[in-house]
């Protein structure tokens, strides 16, 4: 079978017909990418393919492989194109698209071409840079030298290349980039630049090149949020059988996609996703989207996983296939989570319907236990929140909220902590807690002063709630919150998590 490349598309190789093909017109290099992975060939590439095909941006993106492992060997066999698969649910419908991306065009290792890698500084045309180095990519190393050949850290290896294009352009204002970042943690453009800065300041770097950094270079803070799933191991050899070649670098995804860019508006115009008809948002204020997902999307998770876990299911699609713990789940959503957020109530519900949708993705086999990791912070920041702003507004307690966390407490019961894991027990199987350890040695230790009785179950909750470290605050403090998560946790251990879940949605 022969392997995807431009020869074997100019060749006039029959394409499937429901299979798109991007432009491949030779346009001039107007991005850098740092990162070669499925999200961004998922994500942003997909989107500079889309503007591309429409003659909307006419650029090609040069992609640098910022780690010392790994091989470019199969983008220069495949010229850079690859296959990308889009799966999932829309308006209730299942839906596939299929397209060949071709809007890389080519792929450089720092590690193996450093000088290749520099060059890039010399090019008038570009003026993107899109990064994904993870979430830790994002640092300071104060070992990083201006002459290492390269130096460790991303930020370090963008500021010797941004000081190259300064000295090389003579500080012209017009070759500033735009940089966005694409890595998961908040205000990543704000914190990229702050380490550049620190570089500069670092290897006394002249004033002119600061200041050129500061007032012709535009670092945008980002939410992205798409599951990009990437090579399909277990169906590569079907799906290469359907398109009639062989794709190495054959990613798949989900249909939703969403990118909020904080930035003036105007650069927009520079990058007109949304013209391509992506769901590309420009805002001069991030936050409220932010918000909107780590407390509908996040909070969904966290909120139902756990407690769907010790009723039996084992992934997110066994929660939207289960009529009661997805009415339990959208009950918080749509009754408790949504009166908590700013952004206009029709707005909301269209996101928080995606997230159903997305959810009942039958591609994605998204493990609770996997989701499950760290549940005791991700409580803290993604549900908590709005417990407190229900009972600021609503003058109550929510009740779907507050059963959660009855439910994080019994999933995190467990007397022994084995190979770094405290074990769990629920009807027919054990299973690991993962968490710090100092969480799941108080866990261990409150579930073992516990004598199960209605007034120890309640001397347990109020412990955990008074755990200040673990929350922020001390959760007694809310009006009528440990006697209501104390009922629910006893009764779900008198009558099992299904019971007792039934129980409180029926208002018993």
């Amino acid at each position: 079978m022969q392997q995807l490349s431009k020869d074997l598309i100019k060749s006039g190789f029959k394409l499937p017909d429901d299979l798109k093909c991007g432009s491949l017109e030779e346009y001039p290099e107007k991005v850098l990418q740092f990162g070669e992975g499925n999200f961004l060939r998922g994500f942003v590439d997909w989107m500079f393919n889309g503007m591309n095909s429409k003659g909307l941006f006419k650029g090609k993106i040069c992609v640098v492989k910022p780690i010392s492992f790994g091989s470019l060997e199969e983008f220069e066999k495949q010229d850079g194109l690859y296959t990308l698969y889009l799966r999932g649910i829309q308006e209730g419908k299942i839906v596939e698209n299929k397209e060949i991306i071709t809007s890389i065009s080519r792929a450089i290792g720092i590690y193996e071409n450093y000088d290749e890698y520099l060059k890039c500084a010399e090019n008038p045309d570009l003026s993107v840079i899109v990064s994904n180095t993870t979430e830790a990519g994002i640092a300071y190393n104060p070992e990083d030298k201006l002459d290492d050949m390269p130096p460790a850290s991303f930020p370090a290896k963008l500021t010797v290349l941004l000081y190259k294009r300064y000295k090389f352009f003579n500080g012209d204002s017009s070759k500033g980039f735009i940089i966005i970042p694409c890595e998961l943690i908040d205000r990543n453009g704000d914190n990229l630049k702050r380490i550049v800065l620190q570089y500069a300041n670092d290897w006394k770097l002249e004033e002119g090149f600061i200041d050129w950094l500061e007032n012709s270079n535009y670092f945008l803070n980002t939410l992205v949020d798409r599951i990009v799933t990437g090579y399909p191991r277990e169906e590569d050899s079907k799906i290469f059988n359907g398109l009639g070649y062989k794709d190495t670098l054959l990613d798949t995804a989900e249909i939703f996609h969403l990118w909020v860019i904080e930035g003036d508006k105007s650069l927009a115009e520079k990058l007109p996703f949304d013209k391509a008809g992506f769901n590309v948002i420009w805002t001069e204020n991030m936050e409220p989207y932010r918000t909107r997902k780590v407390r509908i999307l996040n909070g969904a998770h966290t909120m139902t996983v756990l407690a769907a876990y010790l009723c039996g299911l084992e992934t997110v699609k066994d929660i939207m296939d289960d009529e009661m713990i997805s009415s339990y789940m959208n009950r918080g959503i749509f009754e408790e989570i949504i009166p908590t957020l700013d952004l206009p109530r029709s707005e909301m519900e269209s996101f928080a319907n995606a997230v159903s949708e997305r959810f009942a993705n039958p591609f994605i086999k998204h493990y609770l236990l996997s989701i499950a990791l760290n549940s005791t912070s991700k409580f803290k920041t993604r549900v908590l929140p709005s417990i407190t702003e229900y009972v600021k507004r609503e003058n109550k307690l929510p009740t779907v909220l507050s059963f959660s966390m009855a439910a994080l407490i019994a999933f995190y019961c467990g007397q022994e902590i084995k190979d770094g894991c405290l074990i769990g027990k629920r009807p027919g199987n054990e299973y690991k807690i993962n968490d710090d350890f100092a969480v799941l040695e108080f866990f261990r230790d409150v579930w073992a002063d516990c004598d199960g009785t209605g007034e120890g179950v309640k001397s347990l909750a109020r412990k955990v709630l008074a755990k200040t470290d673990m929350w922020g605050m001390d959760l007694n403090e809310i009006p009528g919150f440990a006697e209501v998560v104390s009922d629910y946790l006893y009764n779900i251990r008198e009558k099992g998590m299904r019971e007792a879940m039934r129980s409180m949605l029926d208002g018993k």
